[in-house]
């Protein structure tokens, strides 16, 4: 996955800017997020990643519910890296951001306790879902938990519908593994064990699922 290839928070560079606004008109934002905090459960001195930080919401909430976690944001997108750092600054909290180039994530091999992802991988074409999930199984400590929270199976025929909203922004070629339920058996394929989908809830544009699973 190329940096120059790499798809932007709601499909198109120019409206990056209402991303925020989007998740607010179209998601029970404060459920998704509270669930998504609770499923990572942060504990004081865990080295915690999020692949895929966006504008920094996730990293507020994490970061308030435990201050003494070691936690980083990574991103491919230096626009909402630069959303985000304004963000954390505004609140007086410090969490590092660093910027990847698609590849190889700029960590060493063991280093985290946990690593989660949120609304990230639908952009990603199954080639990039895979590498992605290496690098995450790489950079995880033997026994570190990954949860990803994005579009999974749609359920039901409503569901399946509202979600040709997200895939008409994002591609139906990035999309059409999470909305047919792929989504574990890339995490298995990666190496991962004790994969499930621990939670699903229904919103306005589509199934919204928590997967976990943890690094042998």
């Amino acid at each position: 996955m190329a940096n120059e290839k790499f798809i932007p928070a709601l499909g198109y560079d120019f409206l990056t800017t209402y991303y925020d606004l989007t998740i607010k008109l179209t998601m029970p934002e404060k459920k998704f997020r509270d669930l998504l905090v609770e499923q990572i459960d942060p504990q004081p001195g865990e080295k915690i990643l999020e692949f895929g930080c966006g504008t920094g919401q996730n990293l507020l909430l994490v970061k308030k519910q435990c201050p003494e976690a070691d936690l980083r944001g990574l991103d491919i997108d230096p626009k909402v890296n630069e959303i985000a750092h304004r963000k954390l600054q505004k609140q007086r909290m410090y969490v590092p951001l660093d910027l990847y180039d698609g590849m190889m994530f700029p960590y060493s091999t063991a280093r985290f306790d946990k690593v989660y992802s949120c609304l990230v991988f639908h952009q990603l074409d199954a080639d990039a879902k895979f590498a992605c999930l290496g690098e995450i199984h790489r950079v995880l400590k033997k026994g570190g938990k990954l949860v990803i929270a994005d579009w999974g199976k749609a359920d039901g025929k409503i569901m399946r519908l509202a979600f040709g909203l997200v895939q008409l922004l994002d591609g139906f070629k990035t999309t059409n593994d999470n909305v047919q339920g792929r989504i574990p058996d890339f995490i298995s394929e990666a190496g991962f064990q004790n994969v499930e989908v621990s939670q699903s809830i229904n919103t306005a544009v589509g199934t919204f699922s928590y997967f976990q699973s943890i690094k042998k």
